[in-house]
């Protein structure tokens, strides 16, 4: 694909974007990615940070909370004329194990990983569809929802109910409106520490991985940035996987001793 001439692989000018959680990690990523490209772009927290992307705009919303959810799409037109993008990344969870979890926890990791998600595409999916071009949402999923992940066992139930969510809103919104889960793998982040230890842990953890490393968020919005592109304009209920060849299964690691 050629550059575009805002010098960015794809050329998204005239569109309007919002990212949750953009303010951080992937969600920064994806947004500083997308304003490269030359899209608007609004971005969403609980708090104001610090320092956003050049041409970066931010609005403070809960979006657990369906009234801030669309509160926030409304931001956006009001700033924007329009939205064509909306791509819901807020999320995580604390490690719990399952036996202790508290009620409480596991009610909040299904309305950030689930529940938001839904309640943005709902209000995205009103404006997009009423507009010219419609629009695209893209779901950030996780590799929790395709294997085992003890620790975060209700996390990764809520981003397993992600992916069917993207394929049930894909066909009830389509031809206006494409939606799409982009699954990422193991991600190096400001947060990665916390779940997988020391430097040492993570050079461990990220020798699992075929490719030999954990993804950057930078990868993460160069596939997110493929889903936006013209060439994947018949592209809607998919799950596109990004986790660098998956993980070594461990039968070959336990053959080899």
């Amino acid at each position: 694909m050629s550059p575009s001439s805002n010098g960015s692989e794809v050329d998204l000018s005239g569109r309007a974007a919002l990212v949750t959680g953009g303010t951080r990690g992937i969600g920064r990523a994806i947004a500083a990615r997308l304003r490269a490209a030359g899209a608007q772009v609004l971005v969403c927290g609980r708090s104001a940070p610090t320092d956003l992307p050049e041409g970066v705009a931010f609005h403070a919303a809960d979006v657990r909370d369906p009234a801030q959810a669309a509160g926030l799409v409304d931001e956006a037109v009001r700033l924007f004329g329009r939205l064509d993008l909306a791509v819901n990344n807020a999320g995580g969870s604390p490690v719990a194990p399952a036996a202790t979890a508290s009620p409480n926890l596991a009610t909040a990791v299904v309305r950030l990983n689930l529940l938001a998600p839904f309640f943005v595409a709902q209000a995205a999916n009103a404006v997009m569809r009423g507009q010219d071009g419609g629009g695209h949402i893209i779901n950030i999923g996780s590799v929790s929802a395709l294997r085992p992940a003890p620790g975060t066992a209700v996390y990764a139930a809520a981003k397993a109910g992600l992916g069917v969510l993207t394929q049930a809103l894909a066909a009830e919104w389509a031809p206006a409106v494409r939606v799409n889960c982009l699954t990422a793998g193991l991600v190096r982040t400001e947060e990665t520490a916390e779940h997988y230890g020391d430097e040492h842990a993570l050079d461990a953890v990220a020798a699992t991985v075929p490719l030999g490393r954990m993804a950057t968020p930078d990868d993460i919005a160069g596939a997110c940035l493929l889903l936006c592109s013209p060439l994947a304009a018949y592209v809607t209920g998919a799950n596109l996987l990004v986790d660098g060849g998956g993980q070594h299964p461990a039968w070959v690691s336990a053959a080899a001793r």
